[in-house]
């Protein structure tokens, strides 16, 4: 009798534990889980002109050096760290920072040494120096009175000193594309760039504008769509 009264509590007593995970077994997440995709959806690529630095590096043989520009955050430095160090250290959770002096004050004057040089860059930048092609640097960041990016690009990219030009500071101005008027006057052939308005200026000015992809964890947001304006589209840029 005991025994049998023993087997009844167990019996409900499992019912009762058991009952809860059923019903939360049955509860439904908010977004499902597994999607799923077809053999063709894994294939599909958009259809955007990629190249590569040796296909780049072929298509200039035989041609003279030329003059050639890089745009710097996200083209040829992962300069994310600094800038969301100004955020934080300026304007939380907006984008005031970026019209603070104090803020492109220590951009410019050392925050660089945070920023990751960006092996797409270290590649094309020693292609065009073996082809013996000028190197400019033209970024739409505030000038400041000093700076010491000049210094650490000529270092992070091992740029000679008589081959290095010193990093020219177009500055933001709304409306205006602040690149176009430098790229025109160093006769700059080829312009590369992260950014459409990279591309736009290199075309107004008469360049061909190659892009480089920005990193995916890349502080400036939303994240261009790269090849959108025809352009040739590097691979494996992003890093």
């Amino acid at each position: 009798m005991r025994l049998r009264k023993l087997l009844f509590s167990l019996c409900t007593l499992s019912l009762l534990v058991l009952q809860p995970l059923a019903q939360a077994s049955e509860v439904q997440p908010a977004t499902p889980l597994y999607s799923g995709i077809t053999a063709a959806g894994l294939a599909h690529r958009q259809p955007i002109h990629w190249v590569s630095v040796a296909q780049i590096e072929n298509n200039l043989r035989g041609r003279p050096p030329m003059a050639v520009g890089f745009d710097i955050d996200d083209t040829v430095l992962y300069s994310t760290p600094g800038f969301y160090r100004g955020q934080k250290m300026f304007s939380p959770g907006n984008n005031d920072y970026l019209n603070n002096p104090q803020f492109w004050e220590k951009m410019n004057n050392g925050w660089d040494e945070f920023s990751i040089p960006k092996q797409v860059a270290r590649q094309l930048i020693q292609m065009h120096l073996q082809r013996g092609d000028q190197v400019y640097f033209i970024t739409a960041r505030t000038p400041t009175s000093t700076e010491t990016v000049s210094r650490i690009l000529q270092q992070d990219f091992s740029i000679p000193q008589d081959k290095m030009n010193p990093v020219i500071f177009s500055g933001f101005r709304a409306g205006e594309n602040t690149k176009i008027r430098w790229i025109k006057q160093k006769n700059i052939r080829i312009y590369y760039g992260d950014a459409d308005s990279d591309i736009t200026a290199a075309r107004e000015a008469g360049a061909r504008g190659i892009r480089v992809l920005r990193a995916a964890n890349s502080s400036y947001l939303p994240l261009p769509k790269a090849g959108d304006l025809g352009e040739e589209v590097i691979t494996d840029s992003e890093y």
